[in-house]
């Protein structure tokens, strides 16, 4: 199997949070670097922030005939300074915030470049531990306007990075424990905020393939391996079976916690990074900012630009396409984490979902008829147009202090897919109740909430209100 089948998903985690609604600069929430798996450097002082410098997991394999081995791959984003320099009369660049340049902003910003550190086929019976340089650089990029003036430069700078990997196995219970372990070797001391971001790797993630051995599921383990998968300890990483259902050649180690064989949602255009906000609701967030928001939004980065430009291209049926879906949370095999469309790629996960159609279709389901269904309370059977006594003892709600007691009309009686029972009902003595009917503004109480008004008791209660 390719690991492009695994990247997805991989590529959901790396960009997790790297830029927040509403994807401009000038927002408060997107002036510090907001990511998960974020390893800092050893050498921070406590004024500058910065993150704890390692992670570890520890995972199974089922060894098979020949030597077992793996290979890890190591990946992350490097934080690049993109400064935005203006060329003044006398020809001296001078750094600013913002560069307007025929109309349009040019904007200063932190980006970020994809990293990958690959230690191949290490043997398992063996432990590694390697270190791995990241260069640092500088490029610039002149800024010209339409008449071909040079107006400025975009400077581009990385500060070199040091990651060491550590594996090791042991045997446990016929099955190979293996940790693997990743630590940022910054050596220099930083003290500000900025430089800690900076000496950071930043949504650090591994994929590991397995070569003559087979990864084995820590959340459903085969029977004989469940007390060696409660030994496993992780910090900071947490690995789940990754590719198509039923392989165990590959795993995915995330600093978020996801289950076996995540998917992206098939519904998903693309990266929101939003911190698995779902999809429609921030494409239409998108869609109701100002054209200038939408301008600084695009002068911010390139991968905000793309966001943008997707969100205002979207036709009504793509925008349907994100309204979600039902699936079945019983259906066999692996489960995945996620409902309606979110982006786990955004986790905005982007976004995981499970493949298939819709399990159930409430219209389409002749059994459920809310109108005409009931349920038996106290040997009564309540239905619509039922009278009964409220009771709250859930205390779900501050209003439950001023129903209890209170008499009530039945609107429906509803079930959930868990296979609970809900009543709907109305208060017969708010002046509103008929109002509430007409809009389906229902309260909801649970059948032992309830207690079935006896036939005087409602003839009683009908005379009055007819009266």
């Amino acid at each position: 199997m390719s690991l492009d089948q695994v990247r997805s998903i991989a590529d959901a985690v790396l960009y997790e949070g790297y830029l927040l609604y509403p994807y401009r600069a000038s927002s408060h929430k997107n002036r510090s670097r907001w990511q998960f798996g974020v390893l800092g450097p050893p050498q921070a002082t406590a004024a500058s922030f910065g993150e704890e410098p390692e992670m570890e997991m520890q995972c199974l394999l089922a060894p098979h005939d020949g030597p077992a081995a793996v290979t890890v791959h190591l990946r992350f984003l490097q934080l690049q300074v993109r400064e935005v320099r203006s060329t003044g009369e006398d020809g001296v660049d001078v750094p600013v915030g913002q560069l307007i340049v025929d109309g349009v902003p040019v904007m200063s910003w932190d980006e970020a470049v994809e990293r990958e550190v690959v230690l191949t086929a290490l043997p398992l019976d063996e432990a590694a531990d390697a270190v791995r340089e990241v260069p640092g650089g500088e490029e610039t990029e002149p800024v010209t306007d339409a008449r071909g003036a040079v107006v400025g430069r975009i400077v581009r700078r990385r500060l070199p990075l040091a990651v060491r990997v550590r594996t090791r196995a042991v045997v446990d219970d016929g099955y190979v424990r293996l940790s693997v372990a990743v630590r940022n070797e910054h050596p220099v001391p930083v003290a500000t905020k900025d430089a800690a971001i900076r000496s950071s790797l930043i949504g650090a993630h591994v994929l590991l393939r397995a070569h003559d051995a087979g990864f084995v599921s820590l959340l459903e383990p085969p029977a004989g391996a469940a007390a060696a998968a409660d030994r496993c300890r992780q910090h900071r990483c947490w690995p789940v079976l990754a590719g198509p259902k039923g392989t165990t050649d590959t795993l995915l180690g995330a600093p978020i916690i996801l289950y076996d064989y995540p998917e992206v949602a098939e519904q998903s255009p693309g990266a929101l990074f939003d911190s698995t906000e779902i999809d429609e609701i921030l494409t239409l967030r998108v869609m109701t900012m100002t054209e200038e928001e939408k301008a600084e939004a695009r002068a911010t980065d390139p991968r905000a630009r793309e966001i943008i430009d997707r969100c205002d291209g979207m036709s009504p049926a793509d925008l349907q396409q994100l309204h979600g879906l039902l699936r079945d949370p019983h259906a066999p095999g692996p489960a995945t984490p996620m409902g309606p469309v979110a982006d786990v790629r955004d986790v905005e996960p982007a976004a995981f979902d499970t493949a298939g159609a819709p399990w159930w279709d409430p219209a389409a389901d002749a059994s459920v008829r809310p109108g005409s269904d009931a349920v038996v309370i106290d040997g009564v059977r309540v239905a619509k147009d039922s009278l009964v006594r409220v009771h709250p003892s859930r205390r779900a709600d501050a209003q439950d202090l001023f129903f209890a007691g209170q008499v009530a009309r039945v609107t429906a009686v509803l079930s959930d897919v868990d296979g609970g029972t809900h009543i709907a009902l109305v208060l017969v003595d708010d002046p509103a109740s008929d109002l509430h009917d007409w809009y389906g503004r229902y309260f909801y109480f649970a059948p032992d909430e309830l207690t079935p008004l006896s036939a005087e008791e409602t003839a009683l209660h009908r005379e009055e209100n007819r009266s």
